[in-house]
């Protein structure tokens, strides 16, 4: 057994023996009271997963394995004392639950290279989409074809004790992982730059191998990748990709399809597709202004605009956290750093001071402030990746740590077929009032 999944399964079959106490023991003891509301409001608030990877709270924000991004930011491994952490740390953190060591970190890297070479059949497919397919399509159909290759669905079929389900997933969860900066980078090319692709760099970590093969081969934009797939990685499992890459799984398909079912909702607006959307209507923002360097009242009065013509301001909200997202505010860090001027920069800054003060006064927003997606198109697009409609691709690259090392531990811990209980309308219109609906 390699020395990853050797490390894993001698940390995690500790915590099985607690999920199988729980549940034997423990499992008629009453942890809260659902609501009406809760139910009919996307069932905010009520417990009902077992994600060990992050937690969020609502006024703390995202805990991966405990530990907050400050202190990843301090604790996991770099390449260089200024650099950011390797990508490869945290998901190593979340599937082990351990802060890594450097050597730790070199070995995820090693294996993933060693896994990370392509079928060409995927290459086939993403050449026969139309080039009119949004990047997500591409990514999601990319991600079905690589199905084909998946040790787990074979296992499965061969006969293999449940026990050992955990074995053949990690070793598909790897393969997936390793592979997904080509797919991408080469949908990129694909798109972008007519199929002028760029051959992957072993050498290279994750992360700045991603960069590489996107042609964006400078430092910054690779310290810039190692963030920004560090702080996507995971947002704990209520989440429209994660809950989807689990519900998934939990009918024992293999990762590939629980991955982009997770992806495929990755893409609604209301998720991962948030981060274009901000960057399109600063756009707009600037075009119907005049300026590309706006005051602070010009930009009040647009925001208004956008609120009175019965839209959103996109990148602002959350439907947990109740505080500026954490993710928010290392790149807002990051930005102070390392660019000086810049007037996108500038905007997504000045939108801080800006919004949360007008949300606020409309008294029915529970959370003004803004998330991660307020700042991370800003960013992607000063060092030159202003193709922003590829932007959610990035964010479902870096979104694979986190469901996927949680998929690992759901068939370590042999997790059931996900089937909650539902109920027609009339049926709680009764609980409540005594009556059914007419």
């Amino acid at each position: 057994m390699e020395y990853i999944k050797n490390r894993f399964f001698e940390k995690a079959s500790k915590c099985v023996v607690e999920y199988n106490k729980l549940k034997k023991e423990y499992g008629d003891v009453v942890i809260d009271n659902v609501t009406i509301g809760q139910v009919l409001t996307g069932m905010k608030g009520i417990p009902a997963l077992v994600t060990d990877t992050s937690d969020l709270d609502p006024n703390e924000g995202i805990r991966f394995r405990g530990f907050s991004i400050p202190e990843l930011r301090e604790k996991l491994p770099k390449l260089s004392s200024g650099g950011e952490p390797l990508p490869e740390g945290l998901f190593y953190l979340m599937l082990i639950g351990e802060i890594p060591e450097y050597e730790d970190v070199m070995n995820i890297s090693k294996a993933w290279a060693a896994r990370s070479q392509v079928p060409q059949h995927v290459f086939d497919v993403i050449d026969a989409m139309p080039r009119t397919a949004k990047p997500m399509t591409i990514f999601s159909a990319a991600i079905v074809a690589e199905a084909t290759e998946s040790v787990f669905q074979k296992a499965y079929h061969s006969g293999i004790n449940k026990k050992y389900y955990w074995d053949f997933m990690y070793d598909d969860v790897m393969n997936l992982i390793a592979r997904l900066p080509h797919i991408a980078a080469y949908i990129y090319r694909h798109l972008y730059f007519k199929d002028k692709h760029i051959d992957p760099e072993p050498r290279l970590d994750w992360a700045g191998n991603l960069a590489h093969m996107m042609g964006h081969d400078s430092e910054e934009v690779k310290r810039l990748m190692r963030l920004y797939m560090v702080i996507h990685a995971d947002h704990e499992g209520g989440n429209v990709s994660a809950h989807a890459t689990h519900l998934v799984g939990s009918a024992l398909s293999n990762p590939h399809y629980s991955y982009a079912a997770g992806m495929l909702g990755l893409a609604g607006p209301l998720h991962g597709y948030a981060n274009q959307d901000v960057i399109h209507w600063i756009f707009e923002l600037i075009e119907n202004i005049g300026t590309d360097t706006p005051t602070k009242e010009q930009l009040a009065d647009y925001v208004k605009k956008t609120l009175n013509e019965g839209r959103v301001v996109p990148g602002y909200g959350h439907a947990v956290l109740r505080k500026t997202d954490p993710r928010f505010i290392v790149q807002m860090e990051f930005a102070n750093k390392y660019i000086k001027d810049d007037n996108l920069i500038n905007i997504v800054n000045n939108l801080y001071e800006v919004v949360p003060p007008i949300l606020g006064d409309i008294g029915k927003i529970s959370n003004p402030w803004p998330n991660v997606d307020a700042y991370s198109g800003a960013l992607l697009y000063h060092y030159g990746i202003k193709e922003y409609s590829f932007y959610t691709v990035l964010f479902g690259v870096s979104r694979a740590l986190g469901v996927l090392s949680s998929l690992v531990l759901d068939r370590l811990y042999g997790m059931p077929i996900e089937r909650p209980d539902s109920h027609p309308l009339g049926w709680y219109m009764e609980k409540a009032t005594g009556k059914s609906c007419k």
